[in-house]
């Protein structure tokens, strides 16, 4: 594939305008861009740096032209047009949840499991924001020896629940008022209902989706995930048990040279500000966890805009081209 025909589906959300940022950034080979959205946003336009695009509706026809089309348009939309678009011979890159874990389609991550996406068959799956930030640093970890045991606890952005929850947290800054039972800044908020187990569904994609990633079924892991008051990127306190003993400098060394990941050493650590409008997960406070043999603690912070999504799928696509 050169000089690709590109669609953004979902273009008027929060990833899908950072999706077409990337694409800008990154100079990706493309011949065309179209923009795709709901019915009521059809018509108006998106003003870039290289130019001014309208939306179009979404509809069937959409992927008669196109080669590539990034979804960011939630769970629905990618069930009934992600077929569509690959009868169309259009390759999807879906960032929604639907389809990551069907066992036909690859869920990747370029800097940890490129080699999967030669199996597509016309879908790819861009995991979770959380999950992407967490397997680039346990696959620089996987390096060293076998991995018992994972602890991550999340600490997520307001913009990783879309510009819904963006807009309740500046509106909770600005003080208007709200009957919500949960507020940002008044309490901690969970994702989602509670399944059987205990999850929430953002718990149990992290599980689920980095057994798939790393291709480790029995990998023993426990996640919780919760909600911030903050703007943008996210954070995650990360326990780590390997089979045997490593020192600090050889944990440093193996995420230093990990692709995708910036080791934040000495006194200095990761945080949301850092992170924001970046590409690369950073990744510090390493230190020994002296409550269990051979276990370590690390803080890994990521931009969920575009590590997370917009710019994991846009690498997807390069890698296609």
């Amino acid at each position: 594939m050169k000089n690709i025909r590109l669609g953004i589906i979902g273009a008027t959300g929060l990833v899908g305008r950072t999706v077409l940022d990337v694409v800008w950034e990154r100079n990706l080979s493309v011949s065309s861009i179209k923009l795709f959205a709901s019915e009521k946003s059809a018509g108006n336009k998106i003003i870039t740096k290289k130019g001014e695009y309208a939306i179009e509706k979404l509809d069937e026809n959409s992927f008669n032209n196109l080669d590539i089309a990034i979804f960011s348009a939630g769970g629905y939309v990618s069930k009934k047009y992600v077929p569509v678009a690959v009868e169309k011979k259009c390759v999807a890159i879906d960032n929604g949840s639907y389809w990551r874990m069907d066992e036909n389609v690859p869920l990747i991550v370029p800097e940890v499991n490129s080699h999967k996406i030669k199996s597509h068959k016309g879908i790819i799956a861009n995991p979770n924001c959380s999950t992407i930030q967490l397997v680039i640093a346990l696959n620089a970890l996987l390096k060293l020896g076998n991995i018992k045991r994972v602890v991550v606890s999340t600490y997520q952005a307001a913009s990783g629940g879309g510009q819904k929850i963006l807009d309740k947290y500046r509106n909770e800054i600005n003080g208007f008022a709200n009957d919500d039972r949960y507020k940002l800044f008044d309490s901690i908020m969970f994702h989602s209902d509670f399944n059987e187990a205990g999850n929430t569904i953002e718990e149990e994609k992290m599980l689920n989706e980095t057994k798939k990633i790393l291709e480790i079924n029995d990998f023993k892991m426990s996640v919780n995930c919760v909600r911030l008051p903050i703007k943008n990127s996210h954070c995650e306190f990360v326990n780590v048990e390997f089979e045997n003993n490593f020192s600090l400098e050889q944990i440093k060394e193996v995420v230093s040279n990990q692709k995708g990941a910036k080791l934040v050493d000495g006194n200095d650590y990761p945080h949301p500000l850092l992170a924001n409008g970046k590409d690369d997960v950073f990744i510090g406070r390493i230190r020994k966890d002296n409550s269990r043999e051979n276990a370590y603690n690390m803080w890994i912070v990521a931009d969920n805009l575009r590590k997370g999504a917009a710019t994991n799928a846009v690498q997807i696509a390069e890698m296609l081209i």
